[in-house]
């Protein structure tokens, strides 16, 4: 997900008087909207096989791709460390060698068209919600402040974008099913009623708290960025370094890999929950308490971690791509003003 940004600094600078500062950069609101759009489409283009792979290994497991790789006997830990990244690159191996490069990118059209009004609500609401919610506090913008605001943007934005999500991984799964994302659509609201799109939502509202702690961390992380940025002489007066861009995209990667470590499960319970039903009509998962326990019953802990090497592998560099892409955006071509 996307978050505030380098133009958005000047905003937490303002609450934090403490912090000095001598530029910011004023955004007109349609470049959130287009900064958003862009760094979601290059983040989601670049990580998109890793993303096909997730959703299989998620919904049937590893055992759904015929990979012959064993875990290396060695006790060298570093060659055992690397089985997953290693195992992984078969796996995507073997979808091309079966689908070729289609195959990678199965669900892309409806994930890019979920991508512009995803970051615009979501931009919307965060800058807006905490804006609020810090008049609210005496101006103060706290922790909980930014972790309210994410809550709350998580959430408008996991309704109202749902039906896009439920197409795009329909479209995962049954791979050659559907001529295109609108065939798709149809097909849910014919067979499974308007409610089919919105299957796996209760799930996506558990992932809420990513969104929240990913958020939070990443904010904390910017400050303690303008932080010493704002004690090095001249360095706001000659604006962003290299140095400056690469800590940002570090940040990112660094919130995102502890938001997705610990709110994790909630990804596999939502791809269970947009299962189709099978030949015979049945819905093997129910609702999100059925889905919980079915899951632990059949395969235990490991079970709702399905996934979760390619997951990383994919949403870490996607949101720090994202998050960067969007930061430069805002940057150059936002507005340099002075503060009084």
């Amino acid at each position: 997900m996307a978050t505030m940004t380098a133009a958005t600094t000047g905003d937490d600078i303002r609450h934090k008087k403490h912090v000095p500062a001598a530029v910011e950069r004023h955004v007109e609101p349609w470049l959130h909207f287009v900064a958003g759009g862009l760094g979601g489409m290059i983040g989601a283009v670049a990580t998109s096989p890793l993303d096909v792979l997730r959703t299989q290994q998620q919904l049937y497991g590893t055992a759904s791709i015929q990979g012959t790789m064993q875990p290396p006997r060695s006790t060298n830990i570093v060659l055992r460390s690397m089985y997953p990244l290693i195992r992984t690159g078969g796996f995507l191996k073997e979808i091309y060698l079966r689908e070729g490069v289609k195959g990678w990118y199965a669900g892309l059209g409806p994930s890019l068209a979920g991508i512009i009004p995803a970051r615009a609500i979501q931009f919307f609401t965060y800058g807006n919600g905490k804006r609020i919610l810090t008049q609210w506090n005496d101006g103060r913008e706290t922790p909980l402040v930014q972790l309210s605001a994410a809550g709350l943007a998580a959430v408008v934005t996991t309704t109202a974008t749902s039906p896009i999500w439920m197409v795009k991984t329909r479209m995962q799964i049954l791979r050659g099913k559907y001529t295109n994302s609108l065939s798709c659509l149809r097909s849910i609201i014919q067979k499974e009623g308007i409610w089919g799109l919105y299957k796996g939502t209760s799930a996506s509202y558990l992932g809420a708290s990513e969104s929240a702690i990913q958020w939070m961390i990443y904010e904390r992380l910017k400050y303690i960025m303008s932080l010493r940025q704002s004690r090095e002489p001249g360095a706001r007066k000659h604006g962003k370094t290299m140095s400056d861009w690469f800590e940002y995209f570090g940040a990112a990667a660094s919130a995102k890999l502890l938001a997705s470590l610990v709110s994790y499960p909630h990804e596999v319970l939502r791809t269970r929950l947009r299962q189709p039903p099978d030949a015979n009509g049945v819905v093997k998962y129910t609702g999100l308490m059925h889905s919980a326990k079915t899951i632990y019953l059949e395969e235990g802990i490991r079970g709702f971690y399905g996934g979760l090497t390619p997951h990383l592998l994919r949403t870490v560099p996607n949101a720090a791509i994202m998050f960067l892409s969007y930061e430069l955006v805002l940057y150059y071509f936002g507005t340099a003003q002075k503060l009084h």
